[in-house]
């Protein structure tokens, strides 16, 4: 295992104890009990992880998922999901939470060994906030490991988004559907690209957490923002790190982004009302470009911080970033 997988491991356990203290392609429902049509041959697969290897010898016909980017690309790929962590379940995805056919396997975290061995599935998809869990997992189905490099650190988010997408779609008996994803995410990022390459603005992505703002920077679970969608840093100064860089109010006014993101983690983690234009008001704020000319967007905090970036998340995400353009 190489240095750079071991940090993202051990920055996926730390994930962990923080997340203690509490993560165009839309689909109107769930696909969870449209079992997919049995293959009369199935070529085993064998994916390399940093957790171990996993070898799928059988068509997956009851699949569960613990992270979000993990049951939307589920879903776009119509797979038969029987279970998910439904403690923090976006927006965009409820009809799984809501569908009594699928179980609760547990929290995001901290999966509920005695009703998965009860669920019997075939695969298992976790990402680093369930990697310490990965050998209890692995003893009750093949589990596949995703490795989001959550520090952007290679610069290969997106990339990796779309080989993982595409993995699943080999494993799933559905290649041609992920090519299709693929396709459209790419098509997004395009899309994008045309609203973001030249243009003069730079902005700020910042995370609210109980009064108190970390800023993410290229270096970041939101790096992609910056790399791939085209947005330009209104600050180079912002360490890289899991969980962003704790700021303040001056250092925001300082960096004075002509656009400003707003992701409410508190609204999500502890369901209050979402910030808003008078909540975040304050002086050094006003002075800013972004707030002068109403570029503050507060975007929809399950999408951006339950998310990394499968299909729909990208899309949602690269929809609200065009926003901060429109001003």
């Amino acid at each position: 295992m190489s240095i750079g997988k071991a940090k993202t491991i051990r920055g996926a356990l730390l994930a962990v104890a923080v997340a203690a203290g509490l993560q165009g392609c839309d689909k109107p429902s769930a696909q969870a009990s449209a079992p997919v049509a049995a293959h009369t041959h199935y070529e085993p697969i064998k994916i390399e992880h940093p957790l171990g290897s996993t070898m799928i010898t059988q068509l997956p016909q009851r699949v569960v998922a613990f992270d979000m980017s993990e049951l939307d690309t589920l879903d776009q790929l119509d797979a038969p999901v029987v279970g998910i962590a439904k403690d923090y379940v976006a927006s965009f995805l409820t009809q799984y939470r809501d569908n009594p056919n699928i179980m609760d396997v547990g929290s995001t975290i901290q999966p509920n060994l005695e009703r998965l061995h009860a669920l019997k599935p075939d695969l298992i998809l976790i990402s680093p906030l369930q990697a310490q869990s990965y050998p209890e997992l692995s003893q009750i189905a093949p589990t596949l490991y995703d490795d989001v490099d959550l520090t952007n650190q290679h610069g290969n988010l997106f990339a990796t988004a779309k080989d993982h997408l595409m993995t699943l779609g080999r494993i799933l008996g559905k290649e041609a559907l992920a090519r299709q994803k693929v396709a459209q995410m790419d098509a997004k990022v395009e899309q994008t690209r045309r609203v973001t390459d030249g243009r003069p603005e730079k902005a700020l992505i910042v995370l609210h957490n109980n009064g108190a703002f970390t800023s993410y920077g290229v270096k970041s679970r939101y790096g992609f923002i910056f790399d791939t969608l085209g947005v330009k840093p209104a600050s180079t100064d912002i360490e890289a790190g899991l969980h962003g860089q704790p700021i303040s109010n001056e250092f925001i006014q300082q960096a004075d982004p002509d656009i400003l993101y707003v992701i409410d983690r508190t609204a999500v983690m502890e369901r209050r009302p979402a910030l808003d234009m008078k909540s975040l008001d304050n002086p050094l704020l006003r002075k800013t470009k972004a707030w002068t000319n109403g570029r503050v967007i507060f975007v929809d905090a399950q999408t951006w911080y339950l998310c990394t970036v499968s299909a729909t998340c990208l899309g949602r995400m690269a929809d609200e970033v065009v926003q901060g353009y429109k001003g």
